[in-house]
Parts: C-alpha cells; sequence; structure tokens
C-alpha cells in the first residue's frame, strides 16, 4: 500500500508499506482523506524530535475495514474521523474527564508498519499518510454518512484543538473579546470557536494581508497585519488572545495585549528548546498564560458535536480545505503549506 515516511533524511511516497491486523481494542481504517497540518513538517524539519523511519499524517478520516476484539462501538464500513489521543481510558486523568492529559496516552510510539522487511514508527499513534492504518479504538470516531471526507478529515486536528481551546481551555463567553495571532489552520478555527462561543470583538493578526478574507468568513471582526494596531481596537487589551504561530516574540506580544484578567493561550508550537520572556510585573492585574493540548478535547464528545455543529451550517469545514492532492503530490502540498498558500492542503486516497 502506499505512504508517506520519513527517514531521517528525506520524505518519500512508497507502494510497498504494509500494516498490521488489528488486535484486542483496535481499529484498522482505510483512510480516504488526511490534511497536511505544519505539525508532519515540523517532524522534517526537527522542530519536533520524532523516531524515524515513521509514517506521517495525524489528521484523517476515512471507513472502518476491521475490528480487534471487544471493539463494539464501531463496524467495518463506518465512516470515522481519527484522533490523536490514544488515552487508555482508565487511569485517574481519564477518569477526571482530561484524557490530553493521559499519561500513557504521551510519548509511546507504536510501530504497527513494516517496509522493506523493518518495523516503521506510528506518527502521533495515527499515522494518516496511509492507504491503511490501525488505531487503538477509543481514537475511532463515527461520523454521521455525507460529511466529504477531506471535511471530516480536519476535524480530529485543526478543529478539535483551534475551536476546542476557545470553547474548553479558555472557555470564551459572550460579550468577550479575543485576539488570534496567525490564521492558518488553526487560527481560523480559533476564529470560529471565538463566534461560536458569542465574542463579541474577535481581531486577526497576519503578516499576510491575503488572509484577511478568509479571516473575516470565519469570524474575524477586525484584521490586522500587525499587532501594533490592537489596542486601536481594544484600548484596554484582550479577553483572550491566542498564539498560533509558535514563535517567541508574538508569544510576547499575545501576553503584551492582554486586558486586566485576560488570558494568554499558547497554540503554536516552537522549537523545543525556546524560551519566552514577559514582563512579570504586568502579570499582577490577575492576567495568565495557559498551555493547551489538542484543544483540551474529550474526543469522542467533541468530534460528534463539531460534526453536528457542521451538518446545521454553524461550523465551516468546507472552507477550510483549499485544495486536495493525491498523495503522490505530498512534496508540492508540503511546498504550498510553507509558502502559506493554503488554510489546510487535504491528501487523498
Amino acid at each position: 500500500m502506499r505512504g508517506v515516511v520519513f527517514d531521517g533524511k528525506r520524505v518519500r511516497v512508497v507502494t510497498d508499506l504494509q500494516v498490521r491486523e488489528p488486535g484486542p481494542g483496535e481499529v484498522r481504517v482505510a483512510i480516504r482523506a488526511a490534511g497536511l497540518c505544519h505539525s508532519d513538517l515540523s517532524v522534517v524539519d526537527g522542530t519536533i524530535p520524532f523516531p524515524v523511519p515513521v509514517v506521517l499524517g495525524h489528521e484523517g478520516a476515512g471507513v472502518v475495514e476491521a475490528v480487534g476484539g471487544g471493539v463494539t462501538h464501531v463496524a467495518p464500513g463506518d465512516p470515522v474521523a481519527l484522533s490523536t489521543l490514544a488515552n487508555c481510558g482508565a487511569c485517574a486523568e481519564c477518569d477526571r474527564g482530561r484524557p490530553t492529559m493521559c499519561r500513557r496516552a504521551i510519548g509511546r510510539p507504536g510501530r504497527p508498519f513494516r517496509l522493506d522487511g523493518q518495523p516503521v514508527h506510528q506518527f502521533a499513534a495515527t499515522s494518516v499518510f496511509a492507504e491503511r492504518t490501525v488505531v487503538k479504538a477509543v481514537q475511532a470516531v463515527r461520523i454521521p454518512d455525507g460529511i466529504p471526507m477531506p471535511s471530516a478529515a480536519l476535524i480530529g486536528c485543526g478543529v478539535l484543538t483551534g475551536v476546542g481551546a476557545v470553547l474548553n481551555r479558555a472557555r470564551v463567553d459572550r460579550g468577550d473579546s479575543v485576539l488570534v495571532i496567525g490564521t492558518g489552520g488553526i487560527g481560523l478555527n480559533v476564529l470560529q470557536g471565538a463566534r461560536l462561543a458569542g465574542a463579541l470583538r474577535i481581531v486577526a493578526v497576519d503578516a499576510n494581508p491575503a488572509k484577511e478574507e478568509a479571516a473575516r468568513r470565519f469570524g474575524a471582526t477586525h484584521f490586522l497585519t500587525s499587532a501594533e494596531g490592537v489596542r486601536d481596537i481594544l484600548p484596554t487589551g484582550a479577553d483572550h488572545a491566542f498564539e498560533c504561530v509558535g514563535r517567541v516574540e508574538l508569544i510576547r506580544q499575545a501576553i503584551d495585549a492582554l486586558d486586566r484578567h485576560g488570558q494568554a493561550v499558547l497554540l503554536g508550537v516552537p522549537p523545543a528548546a525556546a524560551e519566552a520572556s514577559f514582563r512579570v510585573s504586568s502579570m499582577y492585574l490577575d492576567k495568565s498564560v495557559l498551555g493547551c493540548r489538542y484543544g483540551s478535547s474529550r474526543p469522542q464528545r467533541d468530534i460528534a458535536l463539531y460534526a453536528d455543529l457542521y451538518r446545521q451550517g454553524r461550523l465551516l469545514l468546507d472552507e477550510l480545505v483549499t485544495t486536495t492532492y493525491p498523495v503522490e503530490d505530498f512534496e508540492k502540498a508540503a511546498q504550498d503549506a510553507e509558502a502559506g498558500r493554503v488554510a489546510r492542503g487535504v491528501l487523498t486516497f
């Protein structure tokens, strides 16, 4: 089968990748569509350290082909969106409704694939840049029939992360003011999360003026190409500021833009050793800086919710898909993503 493999030096599309059968509590999924997220490219450039060789991809949707013992919530033929959260469901964090904090779901990459007789790692517990993958049953979420696969694929990362950061982590309330720095795939979902939450003023900041149209479509009430103009729109500062790029200077801008009792939420992924600085005295007015993993999501609940919101016309998914590419055109898709030419490029099988 076809797949996109990074061996530590280069990325190549192979045709002889193999995946094992699902074991107890596992599901094999035939991937139909997979979004290309910057996290995949961050593995290639070293920003995200990961063992190699590895099958890339972590934002996908497809059809269940086979299930292992004990799996009852999905069956062969079901359309599913996949989450990267292979949480155990039994630890204290899972029991508290915080599956993103499950320690058994972090830093334990499996190797369900083989290439040239050698085992190959699975990225983010999913590896959806392959025609088939095997995941834990908890990662497969049944979605309604009729949702286009390229759109459904994006729920599993960009939507869960961006919308979830607003609704679950920041808990934006009606009438709040929101600043979003960076309007790529994550930023656009933060914008529509703020719209869904009832934020009154939603300010998008992106250095690329061509992104204004999309930002406003997803919920921005104002658009700036520099954070310097934020105080003209929000004189006392923002209730919530989301950094969606992963640059330490933009983290500082997000913190500096906060109003009293404001909170900065960090969603972008800088290099692992990066350090950010801010004026400590500015924090004593009940301000806070929040990390956020995967939108503080509960995927079995949230993916179903977002699918329903999409069917009601309240959540935009189709509009996130800028271009689809056959998996063989991975290099072109990566170039377009790096150049900022797409909100989300989607690989199809």
